[in-house]
């Protein structure tokens, strides 16, 4: 099995979560990196719908003044990797504070969707259909709870990383900074799920 090199898609459970309970909105969410352009045209809703939802998340991610804060802080320590690894803290803080965002456990709700996923994979792009068995067998939706888990995974990242990131350093780095980072998740997400109810509701009427 060829290995996972690049970092798209690395806050999957962000992207899960905030597609709520519908399974072409996940869908659309997990394939969207590959999906480029206009050819969001080629796929009906709702997994257009949720490529276009992907794509708004990241827009009004990457501009956000509490996320530029986020990466600021990071920066001194990843440098041009501090998107990448502020994308992994959010995804740690909402599965570490699971119990607040959802009343099903987070080890069911993983499960759940990696058996949804694995029933429509061979209708992805070839990109996620290659990484959803990495996802799956090392329960990436779960491994970011925990600061350990953190740490093992961008290890890992470290090691494929084409030039020096910083990444193996993550879990110390989360360590040292985890109450101001928490802080920014928590004054951020609440306004990301604001952003994205408004988003669905405008596709609706369009």
């Amino acid at each position: 099995m060829a290995t996972v090199t690049t970092f798209e898609l690395l806050n999957f459970l962000a992207h899960f979560y905030l597609s709520g309970n519908d399974k072409g909105l996940r869908i659309g969410n997990f394939i969207a990196d590959s999906v480029k352009g206009n050819a969001f045209n080629n796929w009906k809703d709702p997994v257009r719908r949720g490529i276009l939802l992907h794509r708004h998340i990241d827009q009004f991610t990457d501009s956000h003044p509490v996320v530029v804060h986020t990466k600021s802080l990071l920066h001194p320590y990843f440098h041009h990797y501090s998107g990448v690894v502020s994308d992994v803290y959010y995804d740690h803080f909402l599965a570490a504070n699971w119990v607040e965002f959802s009343s099903i456990p987070l080890e069911e709700y993983a499960a759940e969707i990696y058996s949804a996923m694995k029933v429509e994979v061979a209708n992805f792009p070839e990109r996620p259909a290659q990484m959803l068995p990495f996802m799956i067998s090392n329960n990436w939706l779960c491994a970011y709870s925990s600061i350990d888990g953190i740490d093992a995974v961008m290890r890992g990242m470290a090691r494929r990383a084409k030039f020096e990131s910083g990444m193996e350093k993550s879990g110390e780095v989360l360590r040292l900074k985890y109450s101001e980072l928490e802080a920014d998740f928590r004054e951020f997400f609440p306004q990301l799920q604001g952003s994205v109810n408004d988003f669905l509701i405008k596709y609706t009427k369009a």
